[in-house]
């Protein structure tokens, strides 16, 4: 079980916050539901989004995963 305060992996798209599958966030609250809301946060600290999600839409972390740095895409 995810828990607070652990980086998650966003497992899907969510292109009204300029997000894209593989960005990693942080959980900072979990929900009795089992949905998680997820604190995703650019390089420089500026919060990006601050998002909740169901349990399918994010996954742990796993050993032996590097994060990379890509430009934010605009969000209209």
């Amino acid at each position: 079980m995810i828990k607070e305060h652990e980086r998650v992996v966003l497992a899907r798209d969510l292109p009204e916050y300029g997000l894209v599958r593989e960005d990693v966030g942080v959980v900072v609250h979990v929900y009795k539901t089992g949905a998680y809301e997820v604190e995703f946060v650019a390089l420089d600290g500026a919060t990006i989004a601050v998002v909740t999600l169901d349990a399918p839409e994010v996954r742990p972390v796993r050993r032996g995963e590097v994060p990379s740095a890509r430009a934010l895409q605009r969000v209209a």
